[in-house]
């Protein structure tokens, strides 16, 4: 194995950065795909997530991307997720600036303005999601004619969300001898197609897991009644420290996190349905260790990086093996041992199986057991919710009730006559129909006394009355 980055024929100063962030020795993935890439070869890379292919093709933009005009990039780098996106982003970009290169990110969740002021200034390495990219094409914000290398990233789970007809309309509108880079976890299906339509006579590089990229990752199929799921985790993350537990739905996501909350253990919530906002500040919790747990969809099974994961739970289980291998890369990064506990229902018994057979794995589903785990760690309750009594605010102490005025007794409330007692409709009528008889008769035997009537003002004095504005507002005939 080669010992240094030098020797794959990295520039020096692009080696300089990686030595600066503790990086000397490439991992498989990058020993096998940096030279070819860097000589201009089409590269199709398979290894597993956490392997290290960010560095593999990041070297090999940064050191081959020419300059850009405002609005036309000559390096694109395509990504599944807004995650992802921002990850490759900070990856590439200290190796870019050592060149005199700048990198955005472009994706969907956030506002245009500050991505179009971006491509305004001109950017020579765009990292974007598909959707968002061909958002920007169609506004005319950014031109694809010059970019001469093109990179995909988790091709298969691109596949799986349903870009990869948006990512041939994108591949379409870049040079016709563009480089293509394409990395992955698994390299099969649609993806496959992909590589013979758009790449030029590729390299093709698959490389397995290894002691010093991965550590030795434990994995676990516990039979499990779903009402016993949540203790479970808890002790789980009692005896780990840190855990990513996936649920299959948004819903669930959320309430795990809110029982797992109410539980007195903190945890951050992450799907698709939140805000990109909320998104980095969840991710953020996370890893800077604020929220032991990070519950989530499988939109944080790729392209994540959080060092020191100890744990990875399936609390529901993956979809297919290709699911079960991102979510799983979660821990074990970067040679770091991790686990991996997936929660298997008695309805799941069977599609856990066929992932076990898939991958070839000799593990068999069993019970829990704890004790193989090891004993607790930590116990975080500072994240616990008040509860309601310590939510009501303190009240001052009241007086004593001979402190007080004393309250007037109450009158007793009067009765309301029953129903049957009470006057009829006709009743109610007739009783009126007097009233204004006899109101009539009195202004009669007035009139005929010649007794003078009070004297009613006039329009004059009710003008006089009103307040000065009202009269103003008459006189100019509103």
């Amino acid at each position: 194995m080669t010992s240094s980055f030098i020797d794959l024929g990295v520039p020096a100063d692009l080696a300089a950065v990686l030595a600066r962030k503790g990086i000397e020795s490439p991992f498989p993935i990058q020993t096998a795909t940096v030279p070819d890439a860097i000589a201009g070869r089409d590269v199709t890379g398979r290894a597993p997530t956490g392997s290290g292919k960010t560095i593999a093709f990041g070297l090999a933009v940064a050191a081959r991307v020419p300059a850009a005009k405002p609005g036309r990039p000559t390096a694109l780098i395509l990504a599944p997720t807004r995650e992802l996106a921002d990850q490759i982003r900070r990856e590439v970009e200290p190796l870019a600036e050592a060149r005199g290169r700048k990198v955005a990110a472009v994706y969907g969740g956030t506002g245009y303005g500050a991505q179009i002021n971006a491509l305004r200034r001109g950017v020579d390495v765009l990292v974007a999601c598909p959707g968002r990219l061909e958002d920007l094409i169609q506004r005319r914000n950014v031109n694809l004619g010059d970019v001469s290398i093109v990179v995909i990233d988790e091709a298969d789970r691109m596949a799986d969300m349903g870009f990869l007809p948006v990512v041939r309309r994108i591949l379409d509108q870049a040079q016709p001898n563009r480089q293509t880079l394409l990395f992955s976890a698994t390299l099969d299906g649609e993806v496959e197609k992909v590589a013979r339509q758009y790449q030029n006579d590729p390299v093709r590089h698959e490389v397995e897991a290894e002691s010093n990229s991965v550590g030795d990752v434990n994995h676990l199929f516990w039979k499990i009644k779903p009402d016993d799921r949540l203790e479970v985790l808890i002790d789980l993350v009692l005896r780990s420290g840190t855990v990513i537990a996936f649920c299959r739905t948004r819903h669930g996501v959320d309430r795990l996190a809110k029982k797992l909350t109410q539980a007195g253990v903190g945890a951050a919530n992450l799907h698709g349905g939140r805000s990109q906002s909320q998104r980095e500040s969840a991710l953020r919790a996370f890893t800077t260790g604020r929220m032991p747990v990070l519950v989530a969809t499988d939109v944080a099974a790729r392209g994540i990086h959080v060092d020191q994961v100890a744990c990875v739970v399936h609390f529901d289980p993956p979809a297919d093996s290709s699911d079960y291998v991102h979510r799983s890369g979660r821990t074990g990064r970067a040679g770091e041992d991790g686990l991996v506990v997936s929660f298997v229902g008695k309805a799941d018994e069977h599609p856990v199986r066929k992932i076990i057979s898939q991958l070839k794995r000799r593990e068999e589903i069993g019970r829990v057991d704890l004790d193989a785990i090891g004993e607790v760690k930590q116990v975080r309750v500072d994240h616990k919710r008040p509860t309601t009594d310590e939510r009501q605010p303190v009240k001052a102490e009241r007086p004593n009730h001979h402190e007080r005025a004393e309250r007037p007794e109450r009158t007793e409330r009067v009765e309301r006559p029953a129903r049957s007692e009470r006057p009829t409709r006709q009743e109610h009528e007739d009783r009126s129909k007097r009233e204004h008889t006899k109101h009539q008769q009195s202004n009669r035997s007035v009139h005929e006394t010649g007794t003078p009537k009070p004297a009613t003002p006039s329009a004059k004095s009710h003008e006089a009355a009103k307040p000065r504005h009202k009269r103003r507002n008459r006189k100019i005939g509103v």
